[in-house]
């Protein structure tokens, strides 16, 4: 396992250059000038040119594309990820303090796609053609189709701004210093429920549909046959029996959908004003800010390349069976 992990983030270098390249290129050729956000175009135009050349200078933008690529390639390789335009201070740093936000966030959202979409798939199935099999696979389908930024704003005007039930915004009460460790918490999950419930629905309403249609499959082989056919209580049946194997896909689908609840998050995070890296990264587009917009997608290729190899250890480590293709199994 070891090796091939190795194998496999060694294999992932060339694809990151790529992206980082591409990436690049492209947000130096669109339109825009990262000067723009220092000096009002009223203001420019009054201003000397040598004064606005000092300040290309001083960030690296005078000079060639391929020779800014290099010189950023070669700081990352060292573990700097350049200085922030708009905000002057190393990206490391504002990395440092946003991604927990959005850890917490994506992390509550997997949490609640688990137990709330497998829970339901497997209901779904036991009973199979029946008003609640029916109403969860029309709630699905219905709830997967919903944009989820659409959502988010719904959910805002109806439990934020009639109701008042939870929080329009930010992640903390006031008198968050003041309360108890516990207290502390609770205000914590009262902010992120309706931001964790908006990202994590959307995923559960997949889940509950494919851990119903792959439970289904499970249960028409001759295995499980066999094992009612001896008597065992059905209940036995699935959970020790079926849910296991039907679970095997599933590993590899929550594998690949951290990175995308996190590109989910970059809208969510915009609506509540969550102060995650979707919220740094959109306010960095809008300002031009070249090395913020380099550091957030390549953690999002990072996280890709990693949500890739994490499925495949753990798809292999809850089934045997399967070789990490180092001629061993797992």
């Amino acid at each position: 396992m070891t090796r091939y992990t190795l194998r496999r983030l060694i294999q992932a270098i060339p694809l990151l250059l790529g992206i980082a390249t591409i990436t690049f290129v492209v947000i130096h050729l669109a339109p825009g000038d990262p000067m723009d956000m220092f000096l009002a175009p009223r203001l420019r135009r009054q201003m000397d040119p040598e004064v606005i050349e000092l300040l290309r200078q001083r960030f690296g933008l005078d000079q060639p594309i391929h020779v800014q690529l290099g010189k950023w390639l070669v700081n990352v390789a060292q573990g700097d990820l350049g200085e922030s335009f708009r905000y002057r201070r190393p990206v490391t740093a504002l990395i440092a303090e946003r991604i927990p936000y959005t850890l917490q966030l994506a992390g509550l959202a997997l949490l609640f796609d688990a137990l709330i979409g497998i829970a339901l798939g497997i209901y779904s199935a036991v009973k199979q053609y029946s008003l609640a099999d029916r109403a969860i696979t029309v709630g699905s389908l219905a709830i997967h189709s919903i944009p989820g930024f659409w959502l988010a704003i719904m959910l805002v005007m109806v439990f934020s701004v009639n109701l008042g039930w939870f929080p329009i915004s930010q992640t903390r009460s006031l008198d968050y210093d003041l309360l108890s460790t516990w207290g502390k918490i609770g205000d914590r999950l009262w902010h992120l429920a309706l931001p964790v419930f908006v990202l994590g629905v959307a995923q559960a309403a997949g889940t509950a549909r494919y851990m119903r249609n792959r439970l289904l499959e499970v249960l028409s082989e001759e295995y499980i046959l066999a094992a009612r056919a001896r008597g065992l209580r059905e209940r036995t049946v699935i959970l020790k029996h079926a849910l296991r194997n039907a679970l095997i896909p599933i590993v590899t689908i929550y594998g690949m959908s951290l990175p995308f609840l996190l590109g989910g998050a970059v809208l969510i995070e915009n609506v509540f004003a969550w102060p995650g890296m979707g919220l740094l990264a959109t306010e960095a587009v809008g300002a031009r800010d070249y090395p913020v917009i380099l550091a957030t997608t390549m953690m999002a290729a990072v996280l890709v390349i990693l949500g890739n190899l994490l499925a495949d250890i753990t798809y292999s480590i809850v089934d045997p069976r399967i070789s990490l293709g180092d001629g061993k199994p797992a």
